[in-house]
């Protein structure tokens, strides 16, 4: 190897390094995830959502959880923002949790959809059961991708 390519292969080898340190150390100073708000906008004026007649689906998350509902920037409807009041088990933060469906923070992100197309819609839309198309190998890859967004909210 020529004196270049191993000074080369050296700096990337300390970038690298620098840049997983830096990723390391940032997580640190983060907020922990059960301190974040889930926020969704409602296009409904703030005076039309109410704390204590919030649709059946953040109502079923009891005491548990935090509501703050504060008029969207621009004019633009309402926000409503929800996080766990008490911290949750460190094991349904993992990826893992988070793939098989068993992280907190999902079932109240569907919850805040819900509410939102409850208040916008009077109804949450579903997808024809049993679908009327032809399960493709294609078609099966949607679906599970489609399973895995109700969850996290993207694809």
């Amino acid at each position: 190897m020529t004196a270049k390519k191993t000074l080369f292969a050296a700096a990337a080898g300390l970038t690298t390094g620098a840049l997983l340190l830096r990723r390391l150390t940032a997580h640190d100073t983060e907020p922990a995830d059960q301190d974040r708000w889930l926020v969704v906008t409602v296009q409904r004026d703030p005076g039309e959502v109410q704390r204590d007649r919030l649709p059946a689906p953040l109502q079923g998350f009891g005491d548990r959880i935090e509501t703050r509902i504060t008029l969207a920037p621009g004019d633009r409807g309402t926000e409503i923002a929800a996080r766990f009041r008490q911290p949750q088990p460190e094991a349904t933060h993992s990826v893992s949790a988070r793939i098989s469906g068993d992280d907190p923070r999902q079932d109240l992100r569907v919850a805040l959809r819900e509410a939102k197309a409850l208040l916008e819609t009077g109804e949450v839309m579903r997808a024809d059961a049993p679908s009327t198309t032809h399960d493709t190998p294609g078609g099966k890859l949607i679906g599970l991708l489609s399973r895995r967004a109700g969850g996290e909210g993207v694809l």
